[in-house]
């Protein structure tokens, strides 16, 4: 974060520090509803709903069709892209009806999050809460939530002309975005508590930019993950195609489109960078409790150690029960929660 940023929210600290509670509950909620946006996106993404509305309507979208006739003319533009004419053709109105709802479920909610944003934001401003640092940052993060919208709708407009899915590059832009977003929020709302924040440790520090900066390229892989349906194959643990590293890794060319574009890659690295975030932690954890013991241990470096594990477990279940929604939804939740925790670790830190 930036030191203006910082400079800010210090100067919110005492001793009217107490003001910015409700400040701080506000950025928590949006928090809660971008990792449940994140949630609905994902069902969406699963059930192949993403597709359903082929356009952007940013006031007039937020009302669903109310007549048989509004139904007729959202049904009758879905036919016209390739995924209809080239998978979903057999669909008939209700079962439509079943995939539009949760496309129109996760527009809904991005809409609603916005407000959630500008309504408190302009009560705030009114009540004095936010001085005239904080302000611009927290503006900027409202403009960075309606480029989300942007984002998402960019993503949606690829699979509609060519293709009868959305491209795996700006899925992985869309997620990555926010997952950027919520830890932003995570990371202000934390360092607006009026609790005494312990001293720096640079090496703690360090070690959780790394953690994060792994953390967010296995956000992105597993985006390309999605992209690709490559969950769907290769479902066996801990052997890929028989082999701990299976042949066929570097089929396409030019080489880096292995990364992005084969699915057997794709997955062998998203297990891969899960197995070196798992050793990282294990390894911080173990050096952090022979130094200190257990019960010294910062207590985000056990909650952090937690959702590692948990993530863990809850990635191998999703791949060989080859992608339930709940399990997959449950994972990829999962993981926003443990980016988030990370930037809240770097928030509470001295500095």
């Amino acid at each position: 974060m930036n030191t203006s940023l910082n400079n800010a929210i210090d100067s919110l600290q005492a001793p009217e520090a107490d003001r910015m509670r409700p400040v701080r509950v506000w950025l928590y909620v949006l928090a809660f509803a971008i990792v449940l946006m994140v949630a609905v996106g994902g069902i969406t993404r699963l059930t192949d709903s993403g597709l359903s509305i082929t356009s952007w309507k940013p006031i007039s979208g937020m009302l669903p069709p109310l007549s048989r006739a509004d139904w007729m003319v959202e049904f009758e533009a879905y036919q016209q892209i390739p995924e209809f004419q080239l998978q979903n053709n057999w669909m008939d109105l209700e079962a439509f009806k079943s995939i539009f709802w949760w496309e129109w479920g996760h527009r809904f909610l991005g809409r609603i999050i916005g407000l959630m944003f500008a309504i408190p934001f302009v009560v705030f401003l009114v009540q004095k809460r936010l001085n005239w640092r904080l302000a611009p940052s927290l503006a900027l993060l409202f403009v960075l939530g309606g480029f989300q919208g942007f984002l998402g709708w960019w993503m949606v407009s690829s699979g509609l002309t060519e293709r009868v899915d959305v491209s795996q590059y700006r899925l992985a832009a869309h997620l990555g975005a926010a997952s950027l977003l919520l830890a932003a929020i995570i990371w202000v709302a934390r360092r607006l508590r009026p609790e005494r924040r312990g001293n720096l440790v640079i090496g703690n520090v360090i070690a959780l930019q790394f953690l994060a900066l792994l953390v967010f390229l296995q956000i992105i892989l597993g985006a390309f993950v999605a992209g690709l349906d490559a969950g769907y194959g290769f479902n066996t643990w801990p052997l890929m195609e028989g082999r701990w590293i299976p042949e066929g890794l570097a089929t396409l060319e030019p080489m880096w489109r292995n990364l992005f574009e084969n699915l057997l890659t794709v997955q062998f690295t998203h297990r891969l960078l899960a197995y070196i975030i798992l050793l990282y932690v294990v390894i911080w954890l173990g050096i952090g409790w022979l130094q200190q013991g257990f019960l010294e241990l910062d207590n985000w470096l056990k909650i952090i150690a937690l959702l590692v594990v948990g993530q863990v477990v809850l990635g191998i279940l999703t791949l060989v029960y080859i992608v339930p929604i709940p399990l997959a939804i449950g994972h990829q939740t999962l993981a926003f929660m443990l980016f988030a925790s990370i930037f809240a670790a770097l928030a509470d830190q001295r500095g």
